[in-house]
C-alpha cells in the first residue's frame, strides 16, 4: 500500500496538546542548573517503556507540516501530539495554526510553555526513556525541536523524531543532540 505524501493537516481545531500533570518546576532554571543527561543514568520506567512502544509504531510517518496522523503524516509536535492521544485521549488544548519559523520573530519559548502547561518538566540530566526532549536548534532561538527518548537494548539513549524532509525514524542521542538539549518533561 502506497502513503500519499501531500496529506493536509487536520483543522487547527482538532490538534489540541497535552494534558496537565503535576510539575517539578524547573522553569527558569539555565542549561548549566538543568545540567547535561547522564544516559549510564537512565532508567526506564514501565510507562517510558510504553510511550517508547507507541513512539515506535510512528516510525516511517512521513513528515507534514502541522499534522499528526499515523503512517499518513506528522511533523515533531504532530507526533508528541499522536503519541499523547494513543495514551490519554483527547489533547487539553487546540493547537493553533503555526508556521515553520514560529517563535523565531517573537523569541518567546512557546513550545516549552505549551508543554509546561500539561507535563512535568525535569532537569535535563534526568531524562530517561519515555521522556519528551525539546532543543533549541540555534543556540540565540527558542528551543522548537521535540522528541521521544528511547533506548536500545545496550542502555544507549536514542531519540525517536521526525525533522522536514525526514520521516520518524529513531537515531542515537549524541553528543550533537545532548548539546541541543534545551528542556525535558515527563508524562
Amino acid at each position: 500500500m502506497e502513503i500519499d505524501r501531500h496529506v493536509p493537516p487536520p483543522p487547527p481545531s482538532a490538534v489540541p496538546l497535552p494534558r496537565k500533570r503535576e510539575r517539578n518546576h524547573v522553569a527558569g532554571s539555565s542549561p548549566a542548573q538543568r545540567g547535561r543527561c547522564h544516559a549510564s543514568e537512565a532508567r526506564v520506567t514501565e510507562g517510558g517503556s510504553h510511550i517508547v512502544t507507541i513512539a515506535r509504531t510512528w516510525i516511517g510517518t512521513p513528515y507534514v507540516h502541522q499534522a499528526s496522523i499515523k503512517h499518513a503524516g506528522c511533523d515533531c509536535l504532530g507526533l508528541l501530539r499522536g503519541v499523547w492521544r494513543e495514551l490519554h485521549g483527547d489533547e487539553p488544548e487546540a493547537t493553533p495554526p503555526y508556521s515553520e519559523d514560529w517563535s523565531e520573530t517573537t523569541g518567546e519559548e512557546t513550545l516549552r510553555n505549551a508543554l509546561a502547561r500539561h507535563l512535568t518538566e525535569i532537569a535535563t540530566r534526568d531524562i530517561a526513556p519515555g521522556d519528551i526532549a525539546i532543543f533549541r536548534m540555534s543556540p540565540h532561538a527558542p528551543a522548537k525541536h521535540c522528541g521521544i527518548i528511547a533506548s536500545m537494548e545496550s542502555g544507549s539513549l536514542t531519540l525517536i523524531h521526525t525533522r522536514q524532509n525526514k520521516r520518524v525514524s529513531e537515531e542515537p542521542f549524541t553528543p550533537f543532540w545532548q548539546r541541543k538539549l534545551a528542556y525535558a518533561f515527563r508524562l
